[in-house]
């Protein structure tokens, strides 16, 4: 059976030592397995990205633009090679594996933009003969390691501008679906990247770990459940290194009394049940702001949820594609169980279908609550999964009351006409990516990605200009030349202009 590698030093690198199975989710069948690094792999990945780093370091911006370009184009020739991959280990329908794949192309082509990015600033005359300015220099040898639910996006999201700003990088992708993050190696090594300055290790927590703690990885971004963000930030951190860690959510859609109902339930099922709700930032509750609005909107969303189509990702046909492993499957059928038990009402139960012909997959349809309440754990917790939760508010403010309370800040909508609540809510909802009428606010290329409270730990968020700021260092020059030889006396006072 085909095995997952890693590549190291331009080079795909075998590895016969812990392996584990990689599964097609529409079939429950393995379709490869992947290596799982131990911590010497991980130490040759590091020596290859130190070894190119001075080089890589010392090319300009300019040259290295170049190459992004070159990237980008093999990026988009190859959209549909990386959108089936996306779609064969994950799971996700073929559609939505390749608008993730249009998103990374963006963070690509922003990266692009590097030698005007790297701009420092420069004042002349800031005292005698004396001028200053400031210059972005690279760290190092930096680090990614990224989830199963964007094995191609969330990647893109670091590794093109952290080596744009002159870095050398090891990536440790999802071991769920590893094979996506192999090819676009690949791809950036044949658009002229040298040889080290990209690496990709396959592993686990044994990974993981001599990532964290290896002096000279010198910057670590991460993206996954708040647990394990909170354990890379803390361990990173307490190692010396820069850390953003970009954790779980949960996120609220507000629909007011004067929203447009039809417009909103469509976009809350494309944001609730888009790819089977394994998104950081899908919709799983929404605050309906008065009896009734809540009763239209559930009667609404009761009949779309029935008419999802769920089935293969490779029918594009389909709205919902398989779960990512049986064992998450499992885990999201049991909250909803647990949502029963604590008196949630079920409107729709979607924890029994069977795709004929794929009966082995890890299917599931889209479950929907009514009348959820705060202390519930299916309101609290992170389900990952189609599962929507509706809760009851009186009010704009006792809706946002009960989003600013959630240990997570990470996205949030409002569906209004009313342009004062719009802004009142954008303005003082403590949540860091905020959409209005947009279920999913997620950033373009040039803005930044990043939550509030447990939904980041770090200064900087992720990708556009946070990006530039995290994977670079300020360095201030201050120059004098004496005119024609002249020295100075001594001064003892502090200097000033």
């Amino acid at each position: 059976m085909n095995i997952v590698g890693h590549f190291i030093n331009g080079q795909r690198v075998e590895d016969n030592g812990r392996s584990q199975d990689v599964f097609n989710p529409a079939t429950g069948r393995v379709v490869r397995q992947v290596a799982l690094a131990d911590s010497d792999r991980v130490e040759s990945a590091i020596q290859a990205a130190s070894a190119a780093f001075p080089a890589w370091r010392n090319t300009p911006p300019l040259k290295r633009a170049r190459i992004m370009f070159r990237f980008k184009q093999l990026l988009e020739e190859h959209v549909g090679e990386i959108s089936a991959l996306i779609t064969e280990e994950h799971g996700k329908v073929l559609d939505d594996a390749q608008g993730e794949v249009g998103r990374g192309i963006e963070n690509v082509e922003y990266a692009c933009y590097v030698p005007e990015l790297l701009k420092g600033e420069h004042s002349k005359d800031v005292g005698p003969n004396i001028d200053s300015w400031s210059e972005f220099q690279s760290l190092g040898v930096v680090a990614g390691i990224t989830p199963f639910n964007f094995p191609a996006m969330v990647p893109l999201w670091m590794y093109p501008m952290a080596i744009a700003c002159g870095n050398s990088f090891v990536l440790k992708p999802s071991e769920r679906d590893p094979s996506t993050a192999m090819l676009v190696a690949q791809l950036f090594q044949e658009a002229g990247l040298p040889d080290g300055v990209l690496n990709v290790v396959n592993g686990d927590k044994v990974a993981v770990d001599a990532l964290l703690t290896s002096p000279q990885i010198k910057a670590v971004s991460f993206v996954g459940s708040t647990n394990i963000a909170e354990y890379v930030y803390a361990t990173g951190t307490e190692n010396g290194k820069r850390v953003q860690a970009l954790g779980g959510a949960k996120n609220h859609a507000v629909v007011m009394p004067d929203a447009d109902l039809d417009s909103a339930v469509n976009a809350m099922m494309g944001a609730a049940y888009g790819s089977c709700g394994e998104r950081c930032m899908a919709i799983s509750v929404v605050v309906a702001v008065g009896n009734e609005v809540g009763d239209a909107l559930v009667e609404k969303l009761s009949d779309a949820v029935r008419n999802l189509k769920v089935g293969p990702g490779t029918d594009t046909s389909n709205d919902m594609g398989p779960l990512v492993t049986s064992q998450h499957l499992e885990k999201v059928q049991n909250y909803v169980g647990i949502g029963v038990d604590e008196g949630a009402d079920l409107v729709i139960d979607g924890r029994d279908l069977k795709v004929p012909g794929h009966e082995d997959g890890f299917f599931m349809g889209g479950c929907l609550f009514d009348n959820v309440k705060p202390q519930m754990r299916i309101y609290q917790e992170e389900i990952f999964g189609p599962v929507l939760c509706v809760v009851r508010a009186d009010s704009l403010e006792s809706a946002m009351q009960l989003i600013d309370e959630h240990e997570y800040g990470n996205g949030t909508c409002i569906f209004t006409r009313d342009g004062e609540a719009a802004r009142y809510f954008s303005d003082n909802i403590d949540v860091g990516m905020v959409g209005i009428n947009v279920p999913l606010p997620v950033p373009v290329a040039y803005h930044s990605f990043g939550g509030f409270k447990r939904s980041l730990f770090g200064d900087l968020s992720a990708y556009g200009p946070d990006a530039v700021r995290f994977y670079t260092k300020r360095k201030t020059v201050t120059q004098r030349w004496p005119e024609g030889g002249a020295r100075d006396k001594a001064q003892y006072s502090f200097p000033s202009n």
